[in-house]
């Protein structure tokens, strides 16, 4: 098993992406700390694994709330002992996110709120541990748009990836010296319900983006997750501070 043992918190590990990592990093090997919002979303993913014959637990998380991301850790910590891998998924792309000049000022905080101080307070919590046993691997969900331009926009979340992506190479200069990697995973548009309940309202939007994707179809969670796979396990570790494009070529397409 290629994450035997390796104490992994997904965030956001109650749908979509999430649970899909929560699900193979445990059939893999690992113990999943499920962090999620939703006591029923969570606590849904937990019965999943567990049936599957993986070990996971549930712990409720505001992952933009200081007091929670820390109990998210100490919950880790608690329960396995340690952290080995913090795969920083939760996000989110509110329907009301277009260019600066159409965004509000409160949907764009609320963007940042969870989508970089998110990623920001599950690192300040879970490096210290992750040093202190000498190893750890960080990986964080930014986006193909954090790479390219996008003539539908989707203004704060494009920022918000970019800043994920921004953080993610600092965080690989300070801390791969004392054990702990720190990459960025970069998906293309991937079926999960956030973006197909979206796309599935606009098929013009959906048309425009499978065109300009060389593989003609949207990428699949286990797709993403697979390489999440790779990142903790130690097959990776000489890779530090990547960002690991994952789109099906959108983002070398040019026509």
């Amino acid at each position: 098993m290629r994450l035997k043992d390796k104490v992994s918190i997904i965030t956001g590990g109650g749908g979509g992406m999430g649970r899909v990592a929560a699900l193979m990093f445990a059939a893999e090997g690992a113990k999943i700390v499920v962090a999620e919002f939703s006591d029923a979303a969570g606590q849904e993913t937990v019965r999943l694994v567990r049936e599957a014959g993986g070990d996971a637990t549930f712990v409720k998380t505001n992952v933009a709330d200081e007091a929670s991301a820390k109990a998210m850790v100490d919950h880790a910590i608690a329960t396995y002992g340690r952290v080995d891998v913090l795969y920083n998924n939760a996000g989110i792309m509110p329907e009301a996110d277009h260019s600066v000049i159409d965004t509000s000022v409160e949907d764009w905080d609320r963007v940042m709120a969870v989508n970089v101080r998110g990623v920001f307070l599950g690192c300040k919590y879970a490096i210290p541990p992750m040093v202190a046993q000498g190893s750890g691997s960080i990986i964080n969900i930014a986006s193909f748009v954090a790479l390219i331009g996008c003539s539908n926009p989707q203004d704060a979340y494009t920022a918000s990836k970019g800043a994920v992506l921004a953080l993610t190479k600092s965080l690989a200069v300070q801390f791969a010296p004392k054990g702990v990697r720190t990459n960025a995973i970069c998906p293309g548009p991937v079926e999960t319900p956030l973006l197909m309940d979206w796309l599935v309202k606009d098929e013009e939007a959906k048309r425009i983006r499978l065109a300009r994707n060389p593989t003609g179809r949207f990428g699949k969670p286990e797709e993403i997750v697979a390489m999440g796979i790779y990142l903790a396990s130690d097959e990776s570790r000489w890779t530090n501070g990547a960002a690991m494009v994952v789109d099906g070529g959108i983002t070398v397409n040019y026509f």
